[in-house]
């Protein structure tokens, strides 16, 4: 009989672990599933995310998926899974995948947002879930700024020295910079692919023009300068959430 193909897709806190991908030394998102799933199937298991999400990053709705024979049903994997995991990562959804169904390889597109708290005062409920930044921002400039990123270009400029990535050429459909009140503000960029660290460094270079100390009309030469010490600085980890990824031709 061959062996299942399932999907799971997941969400979890990112903050206590080194990252999504399984590492030799350190508590990954990964590792705490895989220990999870064969405890529950018992039989090892090694599963694919669709997201290598770095350290610290957090996830809506990252997906993995992983093969076996046992029979147990979907909705038993489910309860059984989110009864072993620790209290920060969370099961939403297990399901029957298609054969070729691979989470990274088959992805189309992802959604990353990323949370800033824009307010002089900390906040103990956003510590650890965004970006607290004292100074008002300049939204429409980061706005304006965030349109010259759309669409297919060389991002070089905003990808971390130890990025793997073959190609630098990523395509970005839709940045949107939203004020939900309160001093809370959500940067949501949404493309086919992205560089390591390239949502935050983006975000970095935003929030720098947001602060005006750079102007918006820059952005587009900075993409064309393909140096990294051009762009501004990267993100904080805390504040970004891989939202969605998409498994479907672009809208």
């Amino acid at each position: 009989m061959n062996p299942r193909n399932l999907k799971l897709v997941l969400e979890y806190d990112g903050t206590r672990y080194a990252g999504w991908q399984l590492q030799k030394n350190a508590s990954t998102v990964q590792g705490v599933v895989e220990e999870s799933l064969g405890r529950l199937l018992n039989h090892p298991v090694r599963i694919t995310g669709g997201s290598r999400t770095d350290a610290g990053v957090h996830a809506l709705g990252q997906v993995a998926g992983f093969r076996t024979a046992s029979r147990l049903k979907t909705s038993d994997l489910l309860r059984g899974l989110n009864a072993l995991l620790p209290a920060d990562v969370a099961v939403r959804e297990v399901a029957e995948a298609a054969p070729e169904f691979n989470a990274r390889r088959s992805a189309k597109g992802k959604l990353y947002a990323y949370r800033i708290w824009n307010r002089p005062q900390r906040s103990v409920f956003e510590q650890g879930y965004a970006w607290h930044l004292r100074e008002p921002l300049d939204l429409e400039a980061m706005r304006r700024a965030g349109h010259d990123f759309l669409g297919r270009h060389d991002f070089s400029a905003f990808r971390a020295a130890s990025c793997q990535a073959k190609s630098p050429v990523r395509v970005v459909r839709r940045l949107e910079v939203k004020d939900e009140g309160e001093g809370r503000i959500s940067i949501e960029i949404e493309g086919t692919a992205f560089l390591q660290h390239m949502a935050r460094t983006m975000v970095g270079t935003l929030v720098e023009i947001g602060q005006k100390k750079r102007p918006p009309e820059g952005v587009a030469a900075l993409l064309e300068s393909g140096e990294r010490k051009q762009a501004g600085p990267t993100a904080p980890a805390q504040g970004l959430y891989l939202v969605r990824i998409f498994y479907e031709e672009a809208r």
